[in-house]
């Protein structure tokens, strides 16, 4: 359980990013040795960033603010102005990006419908291709989200995604935002996992516990355009070490502890379900939704506040579970919900 600066602790099931660095992520990062790192010059992130392309299997690494940038950056590297991309419509770059890659990148998003298990059928990627015409953006790049809404896409299927894009000429990246929740998922090594990616955005401040950052991963001339796209869009930092210490402590200490989410995820929804006015699905990984009757939604928000609970509560929640849940906060907030519900009546 990670060390909190306050002795107000709260259940925080909003999301994977209300981590808390602990103690000794916390020391790595006040150990850490900096220099600027524009000038590139900064040994910790230049450590993380070898680190990471190790990891994952690819030429080089650029560390950033966010995984907002470095898809961001991603997309403006392989695409060009009036280029398109393909992408799920439940997807993050799609969807809760701001629309930065048509607003800051000139590229057209083409979004195709998600299938239940968050895939992209192979017939609508093929389908939504644009002929080489110039009526039509040109086709460049095909961006697939893993895990996407806690689904973890499975895996022959990724296989054969990027194989179909990279026969019709495309580029693939992957918005791996918990990608490595889907390794552990399915017993891959991290390189396994993004096995026909081009290009990987990695977040290390959900379930891997840092406080902020993600690393994008590709060939090293490709990271080198990125650069100058980072730079642009305001992600060049100065002695940057002192954040990716915590990163490089997150991808060292904090992949297979994963599995403990994953559990929890899973004992918490199976605890839920027992509720007869809750309607909960299954998680695959540490995310997990619940249909909550629209009467009861502001009741519950404020019983579940009163219990040390903060969840986004409404007629479709989303719980997550992290390194900062343990066993007995699942077994309380089952408990919390199940002396809200026992003499609830819509």
């Amino acid at each position: 359980m990670s060390e909190h600066p306050s002795t107000e602790r709260w259940i925080d099931l909003r999301s994977d990013t209300v981590t808390q660095p602990s103690a000794a992520m916390r020391a790595a990062m006040a150990a850490a040795p900096v220099g600027d790192d524009v000038y590139g010059d900064d040994p910790t992130v230049n450590r993380l960033q070898d680190f990471a392309a190790e990891l994952f299997g690819f030429e080089a690494g650029m560390f950033a603010p966010s995984g907002t940038q470095t898809n961001l950056i991603a997309l403006m590297t392989h695409c060009g102005r009036g280029d398109e991309y393909l992408v799920g419509q439940e997807a993050h770059t799609y969807k809760y990006e701001g629309g930065g890659a048509a607003v800051l990148g000139s590229i057209q998003p083409q979004p195709i419908a998600n299938q239940p298990d968050g895939s992209i059928a192979l017939n609508d990627i093929a389908a939504y291709i644009k002929p080489d015409d110039m009526h039509f953006a040109r086709t460049r790049l095909l961006a697939l989200e893993n895990t996407i809404g806690g689904r973890v896409l499975p895996q022959d299927y990724v296989l054969a995604a990027t194989g179909l894009a990279h026969d019709k000429g495309l580029a693939t990246h992957l918005d791996g935002a918990r990608v490595c929740n889907a390794a552990v998922k399915n017993g891959l090594s991290l390189r396994a996992q993004v096995a026909g990616f081009d290009t990987v955005s990695v977040c290390l401040s959900k379930g891997l516990g840092a406080p902020v950052g993600s690393v994008l991963l590709g060939p090293k001339a490709f990271i080198e355009q990125g650069k100058r796209w980072r730079k642009m869009l305001g992600g060049g930092m100065r002695q940057a070490g002192v954040i990716a210490a915590a990163a490089q402590y997150a991808l060292e200490h904090n992949v297979e502890r994963l599995a403990e989410d994953h559990q929890n995820a899973a004992d918490l929804s199976s605890g839920l379900a027992q509720i007869e006015q809750l309607r909960v699905t299954t998680p695959q990984t540490n995310i997990f939704y619940v249909e909550i009757p629209a009467a009861a939604v502001a009741a519950l928000r404020e019983h579940l506040a009163n219990q040390g609970i903060r969840a986004s509560i409404g007629t479709q929640t989303r719980l997550v579970t992290h390194l900062d849940i343990s066993r007995d906060d699942v077994q309380k907030t089952v408990a919390a919900f199940k002396d809200f519900f026992k003499d609830w009546r819509a």
